[in-house]
């Protein structure tokens, strides 16, 4: 048999708890639909935040290692540019030089001799401004890996002053020196030609990678938001029933109370 009371209400408390559970939902659905993330606070899913915000923090090093792949590319841009233009200069040391070598073209040795001591300081200026005066380390940290040196795209690069590229011979005054310094040329290109394919090797290697960290961004982030963001139609399907579930819980504590405050007519 059922029981009255006026000094305990259990169905009131019955809905006043329920109500705050729904209220507490409600809150959290809101919460995520508002952030557009479904973890907004560690206790919302501790373990999943740690693999979150490691996820974030591979991103973050991975855009700054494109960032510096990019200035490494713009480097050795620089630097093959240079190279480019003294390889015009040293063919024109070999047109002044193979000018020089013909004994019956009854030019100005001296002249030729000119020209071609210029172009020499004009090979070392060149190499100064590209920062290739001398041997030098060549390296862009690119990701972060477990070994550190597999992060990096590295290489050697050597000077091409006229010392580097084997020039010794500055000026000529006969024909035979002249024909002396068309052999230095020769292999003063084929040592140009070293440096500039390891620059280009270089090139490569960082447009490579530059091309792997951008996948693997896309794809750490992807794993990221399937941690981290909220599914707004599932977000939003939990508002609507707690909402409901809200206004149904407000009705039955009405009720409750009403019920209560019924037992009173007992004594009339």
């Amino acid at each position: 048999m059922a029981s009255f009371s006026v000094v305990s209400n259990i169905a009131s408390a019955n809905a006043q708890t329920n109500l705050q559970a729904t209220n507490v939902s409600l809150n959290k659905a809101l919460s995520r639909l508002s952030s557009g993330f479904r973890i907004n606070q560690s206790g919302d899913d501790a373990a999943g935040l740690a693999v979150a915000n490691a996820y974030r923090n591979d991103v973050a090093i991975m855009n700054q290692g494109v960032r510096n792949a990019n200035d490494g590319l713009s480097k050795l841009q620089i630097k093959d540019s240079a190279l480019a233009n003294i390889a015009t200069v040293l063919d024109r040391m070999a047109t002044l030089a193979t000018q020089a070598s013909s004994s019956s073209s009854g030019v100005d040795i001296t002249k030729l001799s000119d020209e071609y001591e210029t172009l020499i300081q004009e090979i070392n200026r060149e190499a100064a401004v590209a920062e290739m005066t001398g041997a030098a380390a060549f390296s862009v940290f690119v990701s972060s890996e477990t070994a550190v040196g597999d992060g990096a795209v590295s290489g050697d690069l050597t000077g091409v002053t006229v010392a580097d590229l084997g020039i010794t011979q500055l000026t000529f005054g006969t024909v035979g020196e002249a024909q002396g310094v068309l052999e230095q040329i020769e292999s003063a290109i084929s040592s140009l030609g070293t440096v500039q394919n390891t620059i280009g090797t270089l090139q490569n290697r960082l447009t490579f990678a530059i091309s792997l960290a951008q996948s693997q961004i896309v794809n750490t982030q992807a794993a990221e938001s399937r941690i981290r963001d909220a599914n707004i139609a599932e977000e939003s399907a939990n508002m609507t029933r707690y909402n409901i579930l809200s206004q149904a819980g407000i009705a039955a504590l009405a009720q409750a109370n009403q019920t209560s405050s019924s037992v009173l007519a007992l004594l009339r």
